[in-house]
């Protein structure tokens, strides 16, 4: 276990040099990987710890190098398409057993988070699917959610679409214009800290203020 939290924790911290050394081994193939890992992220709840706005940083951020296989609009394409399948994919999963996995406390499907997202859609209704584009793990369980509480699908849909048109275009079009400027490459890695800080600090606020309320 320890061994699999460091391998992450350093594919996190240095996605960049995973993301080039994909490139060079599997050229447009790199697709496919990107494809996986964000439907992954957002299309199953047992797998919130992957990365999602670091990863459309790096990966726009490649995709502006000259003599990359990696163009950003295909990037572009099939990020949403992954993205948009995985929202789908976990609703239905939401809608079919859902109500079952919410009853329980699962290790790799806490109710906490399942909790908080619903506290989420209590307060901000359906726009939470375009807020929750935004937040790691919150961004996980929000089509899950939806799905349990039996969201009618054109509504779900259309905050879907927006939401991920949104989140796509504002992280890879940020690493493409902004990725290859000397000092964020000189400090990528603190540039990923601060993407994920500044990410995580809406959640860590809300439970923060959830806290204090209860007291």
């Amino acid at each position: 276990m320890m061994d699999f939290l460091h391998l992450l924790l350093d594919f996190i911290l240095h996605i960049d040099k995973y993301l080039n050394e994909w490139v060079s081994t599997y050229q447009t193939w790199t697709y496919l990987i990107l494809f996986l890992i964000i439907f992954c992220e957002t299309g199953l709840v047992v797998t919130p710890f992957l990365p999602g706005d670091s990863l459309l940083f790096a990966a726009g951020t490649i995709a502006a190098m000259d003599g990359q296989p990696i163009s950003i609009a295909i990037l572009i394409i099939v990020v949403i398409i992954a993205a948009f399948s995985g929202d789908n994919t976990n609703f239905f999963i939401g809608r079919l057993i859902g109500k079952k996995v919410y009853e329980k406390n699962y290790k790799l499907i806490r109710r906490e988070y399942l909790d908080k997202t619903h506290a989420f859609y209590e307060k901000h209704g359906g726009k939470t699917l375009v807020i929750a584009r935004f937040m790691p793990i919150i961004r996980t369980f929000a089509p899950f959610v939806a799905g349990v509480g039996e969201m009618k699908y054109l509504r779900f849909i259309s905050f879907s679409i927006i939401g991920n048109f949104l989140w796509v275009f504002s992280f890879t079009l940020a690493g493409y214009f902004f990725g290859n400027i000397e000092f964020v490459k000189k400090n990528f890695t603190i540039v990923i800290l601060s993407i994920i800080i500044i990410s995580l600090l809406p959640s860590v606020i809300a439970v923060l203020k959830h806290k204090f309320q209860k007291k």
